[in-house]
Protein backbone atom coordinates (compact mmCIF):
# COMPACT_ATOMS: atom_id res chain seq x y z
CA UNK A 1 0.00 0.00 0.00
CA UNK A 2 1.31 3.34 -0.99
CA UNK A 3 -0.59 6.50 0.09
CA UNK A 4 -0.10 10.53 0.14
CA UNK A 5 -1.05 10.56 3.45
CA UNK A 6 1.34 11.44 6.43
CA UNK A 7 -0.85 10.47 9.10
CA UNK A 8 -1.11 6.75 8.67
CA UNK A 9 -1.72 4.86 12.41
CA UNK A 10 -1.96 0.94 13.12
CA UNK A 11 -4.54 -0.53 14.63
CA UNK A 12 -7.00 -3.80 15.40
CA UNK A 13 -11.01 -3.25 14.26
CA UNK A 14 -12.77 -3.47 17.89
CA UNK A 15 -16.14 -2.31 16.60
CA UNK A 16 -18.60 -2.42 13.51
CA UNK A 17 -21.89 -0.61 13.52
CA UNK A 18 -23.13 -0.75 9.56
CA UNK A 19 -26.60 0.59 8.66
CA UNK A 20 -28.11 1.61 5.45
CA UNK A 21 -25.85 4.25 4.35
CA UNK A 22 -22.90 4.46 6.64
CA UNK A 23 -20.85 2.11 8.68
CA UNK A 24 -18.92 3.41 11.80
CA UNK A 25 -15.37 1.50 12.40
CA UNK A 26 -13.49 1.70 15.67
CA UNK A 27 -9.90 1.09 15.45
CA UNK A 28 -7.68 0.10 18.96
CA UNK A 29 -4.61 1.90 18.37
CA UNK A 30 -3.23 1.45 21.85
CA UNK A 31 -4.48 -0.03 24.42
CA UNK A 32 -7.54 1.71 25.34
CA UNK A 33 -6.90 4.84 22.67
CA UNK A 34 -9.11 4.21 19.75
CA UNK A 35 -10.08 5.79 16.47
CA UNK A 36 -13.57 6.00 15.15
CA UNK A 37 -13.60 5.50 11.25
CA UNK A 38 -17.03 6.69 9.01
CA UNK A 39 -17.40 5.07 5.56
CA UNK A 40 -20.06 3.89 3.44
CA UNK A 41 -21.65 0.94 3.74
CA UNK A 42 -20.85 -0.07 0.13
CA UNK A 43 -16.96 0.84 0.83
CA UNK A 44 -17.01 -1.18 4.44
CA UNK A 45 -18.23 -4.45 2.21
CA UNK A 46 -15.65 -3.60 -0.32
CA UNK A 47 -13.08 -3.82 2.45
CA UNK A 48 -14.70 -6.90 3.67
CA UNK A 49 -14.53 -5.45 7.48
CA UNK A 50 -14.00 -8.13 10.32
CA UNK A 51 -13.66 -7.42 14.03
CA UNK A 52 -10.05 -8.43 15.04
CA UNK A 53 -8.46 -7.57 12.10
CA UNK A 54 -5.45 -5.23 11.73
CA UNK A 55 -6.74 -1.92 9.74
CA UNK A 56 -4.94 1.26 9.27
CA UNK A 57 -6.39 4.59 10.53
CA UNK A 58 -5.51 7.01 7.22
CA UNK A 59 -5.66 10.99 8.30
CA UNK A 60 -5.68 12.70 5.72
CA UNK A 61 -7.26 17.00 6.15
CA UNK A 62 -6.48 20.36 5.61
CA UNK A 63 -7.58 21.73 9.13
CA UNK A 64 -6.94 20.40 12.26
CA UNK A 65 -9.45 21.96 14.53
CA UNK A 66 -8.83 22.68 18.04
CA UNK A 67 -11.20 23.33 21.21
CA UNK A 68 -10.42 24.66 24.31
CA UNK A 69 -12.71 24.18 27.73
CA UNK A 70 -13.93 27.53 29.22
Amino acid sequence: MKISARNVIKGIIKDIKEGPISTLAVIEIAPGVEIVSVITTEGADALQLEIGQSAYAIIKASNVMLGMDD
